[in-house]
């Protein structure tokens, strides 16, 4: 994996907000409970592509 390529799966909160379209507090409330995986760079929250992924789709199982 090439720096721009790990770079390119962070994701930060508006972009998380847009994709679920859902609220800043929301996506802070998701962090908060661990349903959706983050990180901090230097006070920066990062989410990975892959973490919003999952969590879609445990959202879909759970409603199946």
């Amino acid at each position: 994996m090439t720096a721009a390529t790990a770079t390119a799966e962070l994701l930060t909160v508006p972009e998380v907000m847009v994709r679920l379209k859902v609220g800043r507090s929301k996506v802070y409330d998701l962090i908060r409970s661990r349903r959706l995986v983050s990180i901090k760079i230097d006070g920066a929250r990062r989410i990975p592509a892959a973490a919003v992924r999952d969590f879609v789709l445990g959202q879909i199982e759970e409603a199946a």
